[in-house]
């Protein structure tokens, strides 16, 4: 089954049933209980913007529209921000987050989410 929400993203579906698959492949129960990429992405932007902020959590996504509320205008995020929500996400390092910051601006457990 196809994820709407990324065919009409231009990608085209089938790359994300292929990503889909291999994801499945090395961890069974996304194959089980049918996670998609959709329900992985929401999953990842609902840590980010827990831990991080709706600003962080939009700059993540890539949102970069203005429609919503008028608030939306005000909350921004800069990349070096984003970046230390992927460091944290990830346990990877990057090169715009100095070497320990993430671990004390982030609430994630050692090792990422998993």
């Amino acid at each position: 089954m196809r994820d709407a929400q990324f065919d009409s993203a231009g990608n085209g579906g089938r790359r994300y049933d292929l990503l889909r698959a291999r994801i499945g492949q090395q961890l069974p129960w996304v194959a089980v209980h049918g996670i998609t990429t959709h329900r992985l992405r929401h999953t990842t932007l609902t840590w980010v913007e827990r831990r991080f902020g709706y600003g962080v959590a939009r700059a993540y996504a890539g949102h970069t529209d203005r429609r919503g509320p008028a608030t939306t205008t005000y909350i921004k995020a800069d990349l070096p921000a984003v970046a230390t929500a992927l460091v944290a996400l990830t346990a990877q390092p990057h090169p715009l987050v100095p070497a320990m910051e993430h671990l004390t601006r982030s609430r994630a457990p050692t090792g990422g989410i998993c």
